[in-house]
């Protein structure tokens, strides 16, 4: 990663501050003898490797590629500029995987766990004039698997190691010097007022100096208000913008804020930011800014081909972003990985909505449990004010809970703890328990159904659509498979939003491409369902099924995935028969209804045209209205194969008043005598 953009956009002391990313020494230590040989306290010429921050030792990108180390040993010196002289220096880690020690000239000054939150060390006392030698330690255990460790592959294996890649160990996100006074914010959380008209500020301090120190906070040009501290380790208040403009997927305007602490022991200040949305649950619906929203998502890894968990630059987490609404999803949810927060930063900036969730475990017991639980903390006090976040998950498919949740009461505790414990964080936001099967207790029902059968998938989908209480299966592993149900028997779901949580099937980019056009539809054509995503955004090494491939190139789907992922789509009522055959004649000769489905929040009309070609002639055409949020009558499509022609790409267009088109599809035809 580049040193260009400062690494907490939503928690800013960029005006003190001096990245460490780049070249630093390295030592490998296999047999994990640096410790008893003191190997904080060797001279420069010891090191004989060097490594580049913060990418993982694995990767290529870090120049080391090693797997299977257990620890590391990191070392570069660093230097203070004199103008901090008066402040303290804090150094910063974005995140290690996964424990790590930390010595500032020979001096040991503290100790992180847990691979994925971030963690902060006052080196001021340790440095000399300034300067300091910096040693980090850090052990990735091999055997991952009761510890917080999502899709890196663990040895032992996990159960669900098919599904693993490449572990991304040591530093893997930036490391950065700041300086602040001695008495300083602590931390911001900022949260939409109900009515959407105002910012509630909630701010935590700290230092010997509170006692008549002052807290102002301005709001982007606003009268803001300056607090009186009086010694209060916590302060709190609302601003009203003077005309409040709503964060959305379609304007994802942020409010920016200025928060300076000043106190004997000088100013602190903080930029930050937020963006006026409420998400809420309402029966079956799910509400942004009290208005029903469909989610058209995606599954994204956040592994990148040469760097691991790592992005090769901030230009790449942007690029991740753009990709996915080029595709035409408004939600992505980041799979099992608290990603880096400039990531956020884009969704934030860019308008795409965001399911956040933790890494998991890959085996229960109450020790790997517990360092499960502890993430939930630091996950919500670093990505409370994220706008983009509208819905928390915390288990994936019983990964950690062994498979065993519906019958067996420890797992089914051990989800509805970890629920309370995120509520009582922030249930700002709804939260998904387990996501997949078997939900305990939850805000939003989900599911995963893979099956390259289309007949099978598209009557489990409609089961599930019309009965909650319908069983659906899943191959978990090679050699396994695992029948479930949406919830718990004893539970009460009847009245919450459905959503699919992973889907999608085929092998090579044309029969992805395939069954993404006609598995989405579904989603579409029952009113049922509050939204999906699809597996995956892009291939993540020995996973082909993404929409680009893994270095971010667009793939030859024979489909464009905006069409399939847009507001309003077309929908076919047919089973079809293959790619590049989806429905079959004998005689040249088609009949069949089609439906449009409509997912935005304004009422439309238009005409709906088919034709051989997206610019041909009309066969036909026919007027349709359609109410938000429905699913039209079935309209009937007739004709008949262009003369002397046995394949055809019948196109549908539904057509606005002033000429554009508001949904589109297509469907392959095919003249075949042997069809039964």
């Amino acid at each position: 990663m580049q040193c260009s953009e400062y690494p907490r956009p939503d928690f800013e002391r960029s005006h003190h501050w001096q990245c460490l990313n780049g070249e630093w020494d390295f030592r490998a230590d296999p047999n994990d003898e640096g410790l008893a040989t003191h190997w904080e306290a060797t001279d420069a010429d010891s090191w004989s490797q060097h490594i580049i921050v913060p990418f993982a030792w694995e990767s290529q990108a870090s120049g080391i590629g090693r797997e299977w180390m257990p620890v590391g040993w990191y070392r570069r010196a660093v230097q203070r500029p004199d103008s901090w002289s008066t402040k303290h220096t804090i150094l910063h880690f974005g995140a290690v995987h996964y424990a790590c020690q930390v010595w500032v000239n020979g001096h040991r000054i503290g100790e992180h766990i847990g691979g994925y939150s971030p963690f902060s060390l006052d080196i001021t006392d340790a440095l000399l004039e300034g300067r300091g030698e910096l040693i980090v330690r850090v052990e990735a255990p091999l055997d991952k698997r009761y510890i917080p460790h999502g899709k890196q592959r663990s040895q032992p294996a996990d159960d669900y190691d098919s599904c693993c890649f490449t572990a991304s160990s040591g530093i893997w996100q930036p490391v950065w010097l700041e300086a602040r006074p001695a008495t300083y914010i602590q931390h911001l959380r900022l949260t939409p007022t109900p009515d959407l008209k105002g910012i509630h500020v909630q701010g935590t301090l700290a230092g010997p100096q509170l006692d008549g120190s002052t807290l102002h906070i301005q709001l982007e040009g606003e009268e803001s208000p300056t607090l009186e501290i009086a010694g209060a380790e916590s302060v709190e208040a609302t601003l009203f913008p003077a005309s409040p403009r709503l964060w959305s997927p379609s304007d994802p305007h942020l409010y920016h804020l200025q928060v300076t602490l000043t106190s004997e022991d000088g100013e602190d200040l903080v930029r930050t930011y937020t963006g006026l949305r409420r998400v809420e649950t309402q029966g079956k619906l799910i509400l942004l800014n009290g208005e029903p929203i469909f989610l058209r998502g995606a599954l994204d890894q956040g592994f990148w081909p040469t760097s691991g968990y790592t992005a090769p630059s901030d230009q790449a987490l942007q690029l991740d972003v753009e990709l996915a609404l080029k595709a035409g999803y408004n939600m992505i949810r980041k799979h099992i990985k608290l990603e880096d927060p400039r990531w956020l930063y884009w969704a934030d900036t860019l308008g795409l909505l965001v399911w956040a969730e933790p890494p998991c475990i890959g085996r229960y017991s109450t020790e790997a449990i517990a360092s499960f639980e502890a993430q939930l903390v630091p996950m919500v006090e670093r990505d409370y004010n994220h706008p983009s976040i509208i819905l928390w998950g915390i288990y994936n498919e019983e990964w950690g809970l062994n498979f065993r949740t519906a019958q067996d009461r420890e797992k089914q505790e051990a989800v509805a703890r970890a629920y309370d414990l995120l509520s009582a964080l922030d249930h700002t936001r709804p939260i998904i328990d387990d996501s997949g099967w078997s939900h305990v207790k939850t805000d939003v029902l989900d599911w995963h159904y893979y099956d390259n059968d289309l007949k099978r998938w598209n009557e489990v989908t409609s089961s599930l659509a019309n009965d909650l209480s319908s069983w659906f299966g899943h191959q978990i592993a090679v050699d396994t498979w695992y029948e479930t149900q949406l919830s718990l028997p004893e539970t009460d779901h009847q009245n919450l939003p459905l959503i699919n949580g992973e889907y999608g099937g085929g092998h090579t980019a044309r029969e992805r491409g395939w069954h993404l056009r006609w598995q989405t539809q579904e989603f579409f054509r029952h009113t049922a369902f509050s939204g999906y995503l699809y597996t995956e955004l892009y291939d993540v090494e020995h996973e082909l099924c993404g929409i680009y491939t893994a270095d971010r190139q667009p793939k030859d789907l024979d489909c464009e995935p905006d069409k399939i992922n847009a507001e309003r789509v077309v929908i076919f009522d047919l089973i079809p028969h293959k790619p590049g055959q989806d429905y079959t004649t004998r005689d040249g000769s088609f009949a069949f209804n089609v439906r449009v489905a409509h997912r935005g929040s304004q009422a439309l009309s238009g005409t709906l045209i088919w034709r051989w070609g997206p610019e041909g002639e009309a066969i036909a055409a026919a007027a349709l209205s359609l109410e938000s949020f429905t699913t039209s009558d079935p309209i009937e499509l007739q004709g008949h194969l262009p003369t002397d022609t046995s394949t055809g790409r019948l196109h549908v267009h539904l057509v606005g008043e002033n000429g554009q088109v508001l949904a589109q599809s297509f469907l392959d035809i095919v003249m075949d005598n042997n069809d039964t």
